[in-house]
């Protein structure tokens, strides 16, 4: 039944729903999966495989009544373990929320039950997604190599062929870094566009939550699934939410997407990463985009902007725990909600207003240039050895430094516009790199169209890593 998992969202989703497939079989073949790869991998925090099983059953069963509930009926999916669920520990990989039982779930997993999706487990996250603790979790194509940010193990999982999508978080890149190193599709959504209401905090002001999947289509279907006004999130947005998938298959004639060489494709941009993306761009003007070069100085601010931010905002919420719990907190976690403390009011106050000024700027290259898109790598380089991540350094000549790995996700995090990443090409040693595209606000329709007609023409997608 392996080869049941290899099928996308969308191949499993048909089958399901004509019955060639039961959700049962899929929910089994996705528990086999699990069991090969997880001792390799280690990108599941809970499993609930008997729940697992007896949601399927229930599935199989409304199917046989006619009653079927969308493309994620009887398909098995995860969900970061920030993410509240009542029926699972929510311990957001940290010993200070240890054994803790929520007794309700975050809106996006209720959103995900309406639709029938199957919930195998809850995925593996740095502690409270701060990313100063290394959790266990491995990259699939390369064990020694980084996974991604703190939503690693949905990104892992979902390489691996151990879930059809999953669920993450995004502050300043933890669903586009994990897609990027993993080869695999993460959609950051524009900021209010998906509930984080039920979900742990890291900066209330940069928090996304967003889905990973193999295909643009997958993702589709799942961002699909969760989106929309949420009046227990007060960052929530009553906007209308089109049909993302009926957009998808449409030419990209004219699309207009903007390169800032200066900043994405800056100095610390490894060749291989900087040919792919070129390589990209080239294939996407052949497909009728225009390329329009720009500059916006301003953000090379970004970085700092969103690390003070998210220190304060942090440091803000832990308030409380630090000083009942100090001890259960990794040392690193600790380090840095203590320096978030210390950061003086007017320089909170500062960088917010510095941060309009990034989104004044970004918001008139648009308007100015008539784009539809920046682009630029995900990242500018691809998974570090784990021997060489340092998330404590905050050096952008440093390949593993944490600057170097969130310098092109804050961007889109702090202006909150929606940002993709889409695998465009491998380096010589066989990993992956991922392209980003970051749109207009609440646009991720167009994000998809682009992202699909380049996938459609490469098909990097195609290629999965061997686990043995």
């Amino acid at each position: 039944m392996n080869e049941l998992t290899d099928l996308t969202l969308r191949e499993a989703s048909e089958l399901v729903h004509h019955r060639s497939v039961s959700a049962v079989e899929l929910a089994e073949a996705t528990l086999t999966r699990i069991e090969r790869t997880e001792p390799l991998i280690h990108a599941f925090a809970s499993l609930r495989a008997d729940r697992a099983l007896d949601d399927a059953r229930a599935a199989d069963e409304e199917l046989e009544q006619g009653s079927w509930h969308g493309p994620l009926h009887g398909i098995p999916v995860g969900v970061k373990d920030l993410l509240y669920t009542d029926d699972q520990p929510t311990e957001a990989g940290s010993k200070v929320l240890a054994g803790f039982h929520p007794t309700y779930n975050a809106t996006v997993v209720n959103k995900l039950r309406q639709s029938r999706a199957i919930l195998v487990g809850k995925t593996v996250t740095h502690e409270f997604a701060f990313g100063q603790n290394v959790p266990d979790t491995r990259n699939p194509w390369r064990l020694d190599c980084y996974p991604g940010g703190s939503s690693a193990g949905s990104g892992a999982a979902v390489a691996a062929r151990s879930l059809f999508g999953s669920i993450g978080t995004d502050t300043g890149g933890s669903v586009r870094t994990p897609a990027a190193v993993n080869g695999i599709v993460g959609l950051k959504p524009t900021y209010g566009r998906v509930s984080r209401y039920g979900v742990i905090p890291l900066s209330p002001s940069l928090d996304h939550v967003g889905p990973l999947a193999r295909t643009v289509e997958d993702c589709a279907l799942l961002f699909q699934a969760i989106c929309g006004f949420d009046a227990l999130d007060p960052g929530s947005v009553d906007v209308p939410s089109p049909d993302f998938v009926a957009a998808l298959n449409g030419d990209i004639k004219g699309v207009r997407i903007g390169v800032d060489a200066g900043y994405f494709l800056y100095e610390q941009v490894t060749d291989a990463v900087r040919r792919a993306v070129e390589s990209a761009i080239v294939k996407l003007s052949e497909l009728g985009a225009v390329r329009i070069d720009v500059n916006i100085p301003e953000l090379e601010w970004s970085t700092t902007v969103g690390n003070v931010t998210t220190l304060v905002d942090a440091g803000a919420w832990h308030r409380k725990r630090l000083r009942s719990r100090l001890l259960d907190y990794h040392p690193g976690t600790r380090r840095m909600l203590e320096l978030g403390e210390l950061v003086p009011g007017y320089h909170y106050v500062m960088v917010q207003r510095v941060r309009t000024l990034i989104r004044n700027a970004v918001r008139q290259a648009f308007t100015v240039n008539r784009l539809d898109a920046l682009i630029g790598p995900t990242i500018p380089i691809t998974a570090p050895p784990l021997d060489q991540l340092s998330v404590n350094r905050f050096d952008d000549k440093v390949p593993g430094a944490l600057s170097t790995l969130i310098h092109h996700g804050y961007p889109a995090s702090v202006t909150g516009l929606p940002a993709i990443s889409v695998p465009c090409g491998f380096s010589e040693d066989g990993l992956p790199i991922g392209l980003q595209l970051i749109g207009r606000p609440f646009d991720e329709k167009t994000l998809f169209r682009v992202g699909q007609a380049y996938e459609r023409v490469t098909r990097w997608y195609t290629r999965k890593p061997v686990l043995e």
